[in-house]
């Protein structure tokens, strides 16, 4: 036995040596990196967005450790999901989420920013989404969490049907038939609500307010002569949330000044040597531009343009005027747009001598 220990130590002993040894020659003559120098910062704008198809979901690639230090590119994301029915949600008990999943980062730009998405095709109604993301930028450097969003999903309303654009100087008038049934053709349970979309020209669709009850609106914030499309959503309404259903076909609308000028008073008339002279006093508008000089000879049935004055002015001489018949002259006053709006005609004139 004694034989048996000495033997033993010598082992332990021998074996404490090599592993010094070896500790010694392992070739590291670096300072380890404190965890925190590569740590990415955690990810604060996750965000999701609703469709008939399911759920996207999507995110800023960090680009700093949590101690300020640049990062070049993101080893991989974990995200964190949990499913929760809606009738045992409980708002301060802790949220059950699953094994993550994982999915790959890459490079990031020199420039700018770059996202990340994750797509859930696969969502049951009645329960509670969670999630969350973490970013990984190697070994023990995977970030603290990020802000957890959450939704409920249930059977989406269908999309809101014939959608009409009226519009009107300075507005846009829309209008559409309220949504009765869900998606899948069944009844609607619950209230719902309609959320107005809208771009300008190429640009990209963006909320107009909050939803409403109501089946019309009349945008107000336009300018004219610019083209602006619309989309409406419907939105069921549950105790636990807003639940996005489909969406409306888009139509596109040009709001256009179409209101007139006044008129001017009627004016007064004289014939010269130089021709018939047709003078006013300027009507009051904002936008008016100038007038239009109208003529009827007696027994004619209409009066015809005959002519086109613009601001400053209020005068016009009629040099083509016939001799020896007696003739009546109107004026109306047209706005700046194109084309310009045009008030109705002052009463008729007569050419005094």
């Amino acid at each position: 036995m004694k034989t048996f220990h000495r033997g033993t130590r010598f082992f332990i002993v021998a074996g404490l040596a090599g592993l010094t040894l070896s500790l010694g020659a392992c070739g590291y003559k670096d300072k380890p990196v404190p965890p925190q120098h590569i740590v990415p910062k955690p990810i604060t704008d996750l965000t999701y967005q609703l469709s008939s198809k399911g759920a996207t979901l999507t995110w800023t690639y960090p680009n700093e450790t949590v101690t300020g230090e640049d990062l070049t590119r993101i080893s991989n994301f974990k995200l964190y999901r949990a499913v929760v029915p809606m009738e045992s949600y409980c708002e301060t008990c802790p949220i059950p989420f699953l094994a993550p999943v994982s999915l790959d980062g890459g490079a990031l730009p020199d420039k700018g920013n770059r996202s990340g998405s994750y797509q859930e095709p696969i969502l049951r109604p009645g329960n509670m989404y969670f999630y969350k993301v973490r970013s990984n930028n190697g070994w023990w450097s995977e970030s603290a969490d990020s802000n957890i969003i959450s939704f409920l999903w249930d059977t989406p309303a269908g999309a809101p049907a014939e959608l009409r654009a009226q519009t009107a100087d300075g507005r846009n008038l829309l209008n559409w038939t309220a949504v009765t049934r869900n998606q899948d053709g069944s009844a609607l349970a619950h209230p719902v609500r309609y959320q107005v979309f809208r771009k300008s020209g190429a640009g990209s669709f963006v909320k107009l307010g909050a939803p409403i009850g109501e089946t019309s609106y009349t945008d107000t914030r336009v300018q004219n002569g610019v083209t602006y499309t619309y989309q409406v959503q419907a939105l069921s309404v549950f105790k636990k949330g807003l639940v996005e259903g489909a969406t409306s076909t888009a139509v596109s609308v040009t709001p256009m000044d179409k209101d007139a000028p006044p008129p001017p008073e009627t004016p007064q008339v004289v014939v010269t040597d130089a021709g018939v002279k047709v003078f006013w006093n300027h009507a009051h508008a904002d936008d008016l531009a100038g007038y239009k000089v109208y003529r009827r000879a007696a027994g004619e049935g209409s009066a015809r343009f005959v002519g086109q004055v613009n601001l400053p002015y209020n005068m016009y001489i009629d040099n083509d005027a016939p001799k020896g018949v007696v003739l009546y002259y109107s004026v109306s006053s047209i706005d700046s747009e194109h084309p310009a709006n045009e008030s109705a005609r002052t009463a008729e004139a007569r050419a005094e001598e």
